[in-house]
């Protein structure tokens, strides 16, 4: 089995998302910027993820950049993937290092589908303000990134300017205060679908929160999300399109569920496989 997990607000949280102090019992350290802790994770998810079974492949799926992947220390140091998707997919890393191959295909698939950065930001140019900018990078020269005011965000224009990306091969998503806008061929489920195929026909479990990590979601045989981010809103306004399951915990103790959850789905599928060889064996 693959199981392809997004990171920030599923797996990880930082001091704003987190929902609790700090200083709750039951949570670890798990990033530091410029020798500042900026981020923790629950020590029953960690454990419960070091403990999953050796046939299920293991996978961090994240719109981080891959040098903002690497500050994560636990999975550089306590639980180390083979496959690591970054980049909102742009980017694979394999035992540690950057598949080029996958990276020229996807710039190759920008070329002929989507726009270039410099047009997305000649479109948005007269709505980006610095009373709701607070800065915007170009990530991995694949997408745009803005921390934002989020109660000043001019949201009617914004959502103009969004229909019109749309038809310019690109999406966006808001999660907390960033704002991210993506060209559509950089996602997660192609990615995943092309680690899978290096793998063999493996059933995919998917956990994450956001609008970026639906498509993955998606292409899984099973998908979790927990009760914050915006797949929960959305699920709120239009249930009957957000078929996946959802913890009953919102916040950085919601990835105790989701673990739990990857646990259980695995030994329902192995007492399957059980079950079958008995059968066959009769």
């Amino acid at each position: 089995m693959i199981y392809a997990s997004d990171l920030d607000q599923t797996l990880v949280y930082s001091r704003r998302a987190l929902r609790i102090p700090e200083d709750t019992p039951g949570l670890v350290p798990a990033e530091w910027i410029n020798g500042k802790l900026s981020a923790f994770m629950s020590a029953y998810a960690l454990e419960r993820l070091q403990s999953l079974p050796q046939d299920i492949v293991f996978m961090p799926v994240t719109t981080r950049t891959v040098e903002q992947y690497r500050r994560i220390h636990i999975f550089q140091s306590e639980c180390i993937p083979k496959y690591a998707v970054t980049s909102n997919g742009g980017n694979i890393i394999v035992d540690g290092q950057v598949d080029d191959e996958w990276n020229l295909h996807i710039r190759s698939l920008l070329r002929q589908q989507a726009a270039t950065p410099e047009e997305i930001l000649n479109l948005f140019d007269d709505v980006l303000s610095p009373e709701w900018v607070i800065n915007q990078r170009l990530c991995d020269e694949l997408f745009f990134a803005l921390l934002i005011e989020r109660d000043k965000l001019p949201m009617e224009h914004i959502a103009e300017k969004i229909r019109v990306l749309e038809t310019l091969g690109w999406e966006s998503s808001i999660q907390g205060r960033k704002l991210y806008l993506v060209p559509s061929a950089v996602n997660k489920r192609a990615a995943v679908e092309h680690i899978r195929q290096r793998i063999g026909d493996v059933p995919v479990i998917a956990s994450g929160d956001s609008l970026l990590d639906r498509c993955l979601l998606d292409f899984a045989h099973y998908a979790i999300a927990p009760s914050h981010g915006e797949l929960h809103v959305e699920r709120q306004r239009v249930p009957e399109q957000v078929p996946y399951q959802f913890t009953e915990q919102f916040g950085a103790f919601a990835a105790d569920e989701i673990l739990d959850y990857v646990h259980r789905i695995h030994n329902d599928q192995q007492t399957q496989i059980d079950h079958a060889e008995i059968r066959e064996t009769v």
